[in-house]
């Protein structure tokens, strides 16, 4: 059930990122990224067991339940 938070009136989701429950307030997977400080161009995310196009992320609506595992990548060697 998505609520709205007392503090600054933005609506806050619950989901389950990465096996943790978190509560974000993120409409679509490219915000999300984008919060979590994370590179859009090296990850890849997964939700509700299905991996998500990169050209989709700013179209993909984050909903309360959902269960989403991002994966970044990092060079070295």
């Amino acid at each position: 059930m998505a609520w709205v938070s007392a503090k600054n009136g933005a609506k806050m989701v619950k989901i389950l990122l990465n096996g943790e429950e978190r509560e974000v307030t993120a409409s679509n997977l490219t915000a999300l990224i984008g919060d979590l400080g994370l590179d859009g161009r090296k990850v890849a995310v997964e939700k509700n067991l299905e991996i998500v196009p990169r050209s989709t992320y700013p179209a993909t609506q984050i909903n309360d339940g959902d269960r989403l595992e991002i994966v970044h990548f990092v060079g070295g060697g």
